[in-house]
C-alpha cells in the first residue's frame, strides 16, 4: 500500500493561539483554513515543502467553542481533542504536535489491513467531511473512532482518503517551511511498527523503543525546528 503523509496535527487550546505559536515558532503566519461542523472545530493550515512529501502540510486545530458539532452526543471529538489530559496540556504549555494523518489509497484496504495483523488495530468508523474553500468543496473520508482516541499516544496515524483531484495543499502558498522528517518513539515499537508496516509507512516514519513521542524536523525561515509532542 502506497500510503503517505498527509498532514501533521498541531492541537492548541484556542486558534489564536495557535496562530501565534506558529508566527513565534516557525516564523510564518498560517494561511486560512476553516470550519468542521461534524466536530465542532477549526483550523488554520501551513504547506509543508520537502522531499518526499508530496502535498504536505501542517494543520493547527482547536475547539470552536462557539459551535456545537453535528456528531451524536456521547461521540467525542477527533484527536483526543475532547480528553481532559491533553487539553490541560494545551492549557499549560501551549499548542504541540499531538498527531499526524496518512493519506491512503484505498480506504477501506487500509482500515482492514490494521484490523486483519496479528495485533488487530480497530482505526475507528469511516466518516464522510466536507468543507467549503474559495477554491471550492473540499471531501475526504476519514477514520474516527467514537472515543476521539488517536491510539499509541499519538503515532500511529488517523488515516484519510480525498475525494477527486481537490486537495488543501494545493491552494496554500510555500511558506519556505520544509518537512525533513517525522519519528516515532513507543515502549511497544513490536506493535506500532508492524501496523505502520500494513500502511507501507515504515520507512517513511521510523519507530523506536523508549517513552512516547512523535517528533517532525522543520526547515523554516528560522533555521531548524524540532516539533515534539512529548507524549501529550
Amino acid at each position: 500500500m502506497s500510503s503517505q503523509i498527509d498532514h501533521l496535527v498541531v492541537a492548541a487550546a484556542s486558534l489564536a493561539e495557535g496562530v501565534a505559536w506558529c508566527e513565534a515558532t516557525l516564523g510564518v503566519t498560517p494561511a486560512p483554513g476553516g470550519a468542521h461542523p461534524l466536530m465542532g472545530t477549526h483550523n488554520r493550515l501551513l504547506a509543508l515543502g520537502g522531499a518526499g512529501f508530496p502535498r504536505c502540510y501542517l494543520e493547527i486545530i482547536a475547539i470552536d467553542h462557539g459551535a456545537q458539532p453535528t456528531r451524536a452526543r456521547g461521540l467525542r471529538r477527533w484527536f483526543d481533542l475532547d480528553d481532559p489530559v491533553l487539553q490541560a496540556g494545551l492549557e499549560h504549555d501551549g499548542p504541540r504536535l499531538v498527531h499526524w494523518v496518512a493519506r491512503v489509497p484505498d480506504m477501506h484496504a487500509a482500515v482492514q489491513a490494521l484490523a486483519a495483523g496479528p495485533a488487530p488495530i480497530d482505526r475507528g468508523a469511516v466518516l464522510a467531511a466536507s468543507r467549503q474553500t474559495p477554491a471550492g468543496r473540499l471531501q475526504w473520508q476519514i477514520t474516527v473512532r467514537d472515543d476521539g482516541q488517536r491510539l499509541f499516544y499519538g503515532a500511529l496515524p488517523t488515516l484519510i482518503q480525498w475525494g477527486g483531484d481537490a486537495h488543501p495543499a494545493d491552494s496554500l502558498p510555500h511558506a519556505g517551511v520544509d518537512l525533513l522528517d517525522l519519528q516515532a518513539a513507543h515502549p511497544r515499537p513490536e506493535a506500532l511498527r508492524p501496523a505502520l508496516a500494513a500502511l507501507g509507512l515504515q520507512d517513511t516514519v521510523p519507530v523506536e523503543a523508549g517513552a512516547p513521542s512523535l517528533a517532525a524536523r522543520l526547515r523554516t525561515p528560522r533555521g531548524e525546528a524540532t516539533l515534539a509532542s512529548k507524549g501529550l
